[in-house]
């Protein structure tokens, strides 16, 4: 089964082609960085815009990189949310379209579970039964995960996200737009130990997580040390302080569901502090972790693509109807009945 996956829920344009029988075949991705700069943010009308002119051009740069027509997909599937409504309705409208036009079933996937199941794309997969930690800018969670569409919510973030909070704070120390990219590698030639900042709900007691306090503290610490040369210590410190967070809660979830399986999935997944730390702590107890691709951590085709593909193989129904949902919860993304 050849399928495409469209992924169109912020500022990246991602489109791939992933064939269940020899896997990926091609992706191509078009970030809009650039243009989002200028403004320090993600502005939604111009993500929207630019998802129009990207595409199409995507679509056929991959299908020319794999060698294939368009006439030999056998699906689509397509972001459905959570994200910018203008920005899912593009991928939307296209996918569905091109699924009418090709008489081929289209599919609206979960963009957390397209990052969720993303390290299954690497040469060595993690097996089912995981826990998976989802860090990016707007959500925060652990999972505990069973099988394609078998999702148990474990912990959430009770304000700003992993992702949202490294942005927040790198733009508190002046850092240009994507922030939590500047910050990490500011964080690389400062002294991680001359601050000391709070470690928020580290011994809560339950797996869900805070940040806003952490970034306030950085707020207030900045302060209180204006000088720019500082600002390397302050990003260190930071970083250091939000590694310690997702460590020790990912543990404690591994705990809790006496699983030896830990997959970090989603933009923040990239940091190579956190890569570090998990690694070793997960090391010490006899445990795996397993990260996807770094061109998969951040938004892609070939995540969609591939939980989409995976949905289609265990159910070979599509959801038909024309539908965004940019706010959606993953918890509720029912399991996919086989066939029987």
């Amino acid at each position: 089964m050849l399928v495409l996956g469209i992924e169109s829920s912020c500022d990246e344009s991602g489109i791939a082609l992933y064939d269940t029988e020899t896997g990926l075949l091609g992706h191509a991705l078009h970030t809009q960085i650039a243009m989002h700069a200028e403004y320090g943010g993600v502005v939604p009308e111009l993500a929207s815009r630019d998802h129009i002119r990207r595409i199409l051009p995507l679509t056929r740069q991959v299908l020319t990189q794999a060698q294939r027509q368009l006439s030999d997909l056998d699906a689509i599937a397509y972001t459905e949310g959570p994200g910018l409504a203008g920005a899912l309705l593009v991928g939307t409208g296209i996918a569905h379209a091109m699924g009418v036009a090709l008489n081929i079933p289209v599919l609206g996937v979960h963009h957390l579970e397209g990052h969720l199941l993303s390290p299954l794309l690497s040469s060595e997969p993690p097996e089912f039964p995981f826990v998976a930690l989802l860090v990016s800018g707007g959500h925060s969670q652990l999972m505990h995960v069973t099988g394609i569409g078998e999702y148990t919510l474990l912990g959430d973030t009770l304000d700003d996200a992993a992702g949202e909070a490294f942005d927040k704070t790198a733009q508190l120390l002046g850092l240009p737009y994507p922030g939590g990219a500047a910050l990490s590698k500011l964080a690389e030639t400062g002294n991680a130990q001359r601050f000391r900042l709070p470690r928020p709900m580290l011994h809560s007691g339950d797996l869900n997580f805070s940040f806003s306090g952490l970034k306030t503290a950085v707020l207030t610490l900045s302060q209180k040390n204006p000088q720019t040369t500082d600002y390397a210590d302050i990003a260190a410190a930071f970083q250091l302080a939000m590694t310690d967070v997702l460590s020790s809660k990912s543990l404690a979830a591994l705990k809790a569901t006496r699983s030896k399986r830990l997959v970090v999935a989603g933009g923040v997944g990239a940091n190579k502090q956190l890569r570090a730390a998990l690694q070793h702590a997960t090391q010490k107890i006899g445990a795996k972790v397993y990260f996807p691709e770094m061109e998969f951590c951040t938004d892609n085709g070939a995540m969609i693509a591939f939980a989409g593909a995976m949905r289609l193989k265990h159910s070979g129904k599509t959801a038909g109807t024309f539908t965004v949902r940019p706010r959606w919860d993953l918890a509720s993304v029912v399991a996919p009945q086989t066939i029987s």
